[in-house]
């Protein structure tokens, strides 16, 4: 029987290390794609497990798996951030903090020169 390829390894690893590029985003996208990744790779390991000899691409959907995961909680944590900024700070305290810090860097910046 000829060995084929498992059909969403490639898949979930592209939205995994998709997931951790977005984690900076802030808005969940990450969160998303990490979630959706990991429920393709859930589905394409109990294919796996059924018949292990059919399948060659084991060890990407293994390292997608594990980056879906990074890409996941990274996603979250800064998702939990801006959530809690947008709650105590409220939006003109976070606008406000962010000015103050473009204004250090820029003071920084000017004294270097």
């Amino acid at each position: 029987m000829e060995k084929r390829n498992l059909p969403n390894a490639t898949a979930v690893l592209v939205l995994g290390i998709l997931s951790i590029i977005t984690c900076c985003c802030g808005w969940g996208i990450g969160v998303v794609l990490g979630i959706i990744a990991l429920v393709l790779a859930n589905k394409d390991q109990k294919l796996y497990a059924e018949n292990p000899e059919l399948y060659l691409n084991y060890n990407n959907l293994t390292i997608g798996r594990i980056v879906s995961i990074i890409g996941l909680v990274l996603s979250a944590i800064t998702l939990l951030i801006n959530i809690y900024f947008y709650a105590i700070i409220g939006e003109e305290g976070t606008k406000e903090m962010m000015e103050n810090l473009i204004e250090k860097m820029k003071h920084q910046q000017e004294e270097s020169e």
